[in-house]
């Protein structure tokens, strides 16, 4: 199932650090949902998002969970990082998929 949400359907966000934590949460009250991201997702969406918006041709990014046998300090072991995949090929995936979703409700 794909959820499509308009400004308009949400009623809140909250960004907040909770009590005896160091890391951002971000809670979205939807119309019908409650989701709660925590800090390394929402960087994960704004990197991609910059990624998009700051170059002038790119259209697409693809980011996959994937376990790092190394990385950063302080950064967790499971990361949502670049895929290698093409441009096309992920956009083609994502607009079949919208378009399947489409028929099917």
């Amino acid at each position: 199932m794909v959820n499509t949400y308009r400004n308009e359907d949400i009623s809140r966000i909250v960004a907040f650090i909770p009590p005896g934590h160091k890391h951002v949460r971000l809670l979205i009250e939807a119309r019908d949902q409650s989701i709660l991201l925590q800090e390394a997702t929402i960087a994960a969406i704004v990197r991609a998002y910059i990624s998009i918006t700051t170059h002038p041709s790119r259209r697409v990014v693809e980011l996959v969970g994937r376990y790092m046998d190394s990385g950063k300090e302080g950064y967790a072991r499971y990361q949502l990082i670049e895929s290698s995949r093409g441009e096309n090929e992920v956009m083609v995936e994502v607009l079949d998929r919208l378009e399947q979703y489409k028929h099917t409700t």
